[in-house]
């Protein structure tokens, strides 16, 4: 299991690594919801994502012996270049699999880290099949994207930042994925903010998480369809149970929506978000504009910046 003192640790251990995010405002967007909105911008993190703090995390953890034969995992994209950047700094090898369908930005910025690309088909049966393959071979550690107790915590670290750079927050929302920066979130918000609302956000076209939350039992994720390249992935039974047990409600984002926010966001925030952070932003305007009674101040995780700027949603279709 997986404390906040677990998170607090983390912190402590990964902050000569990591940058402490700003937080932006956008009085554009804080109309569009009618509320107003503070962006944790993981977007300005290490290797352009929250992921890295969790990968730092799990790898500081490792003993030398470890170390030495290297580590792998299998992602779509974020957390493969947050472990590959982790590993050089601890002086690793990474062995990644990554789905032939990832953005060609991302298995780039895993090979300029040093990281060993495998490619495998877009499922999540041969993302586990090939990772188990390379560590039966290798005899490298396992470090998941994000059903593990370390990366939990480093992910955590995210809203604890944000709740100590702005201490009044009444909701926090996150994108759940695999679901790992979702727990964290939930274990900073509870003991710092224990009334406060917290919310997952998801794509429509994958929402394993809101269907899992409305059944009350996990649904994996089978099929995704959306150009969240980040949220394709199913929760996993260390994530699942801060879904069913901490988060108030899932919101979802259909695909124009995703596409329309994260240009705006671009243009009226000036900074580059990957569509996985739009859809938060997408999720509150669907559940709180025009409704009088709202959150008068929300904690929204930008989760990432990294875009292929060859595939960008709204100059291609995805």
């Amino acid at each position: 299991m997986v404390s906040f003192s677990d998170v607090e640790e983390a912190l402590e251990r990964i902050s000569p690594y990591i940058h402490q995010t700003p937080i932006v405002t956008c009085e554009a967007l804080d109309d569009l919801v009618g509320t107003r909105l503070f962006l944790k911008c993981e977007n300005f993190q290490k290797a352009g994502a929250f992921k890295f703090r969790g990968a730092t995390n799990a790898l500081a953890l490792l003993s030398k012996s470890e170390l030495e034969r290297g580590v792998v995992t299998h992602s779509s994209g974020n957390h493969a270049g947050a472990l590959a950047r982790a590993a050089k700094i601890f002086g690793t090898k990474a062995y990644i699999v990554m789905p032939s369908n990832s953005t060609e930005i991302k298995k780039a910025a895993v090979k300029s880290y040093g990281g060993q690309v495998t490619e495998c088909e877009p499922t999540l049966e041969a993302r586990l099949a090939g990772a188990e393959s390379i560590q039966k071979e290798t005899g490298a550690v396992p470090i998941p994207p994000y059903n593990h107790p370390h990366i939990i915590a480093g992910q955590g670290t995210c809203a604890l930042e944000m709740l100590k750079q702005v201490g009044d927050l009444d909701a926090v929302i996150a994108p759940v994925g695999g679901g790992g920066l979702m727990s964290g979130t939930c274990l900073a918000t509870r003991q710092l903010r224990p009334k406060a609302l917290i919310f997952g956000a998801e794509p429509s076209g994958a929402d394993d998480a809101f269907q899992s939350k409305h059944s009350g039992t996990l649904i994996p994720q089978t099929n995704p369809q959306t150009m969240a390249d980040g949220l394709r992935t199913s929760l996993g039974d260390l994530t699942w149970p801060f879904i069913r047990d901490e988060v108030d409600e899932i919101l979802l984002a259909d695909e124009d929506e995703i596409r329309d926010i994260m240009r705006f966001v671009w243009e009226r925030a000036k900074i580059i978000i990957e569509p996985s952070c739009a859809v938060p932003i997408v999720g509150l305007i669907r559940r709180f504009a025009g409704v009088a009674k709202k959150p008068s101040k929300i904690g929204v995780i930008i989760s990432g910046g990294n875009v292929d700027m060859e595939q960008l949603p709204w100059m291609k279709k995805i």
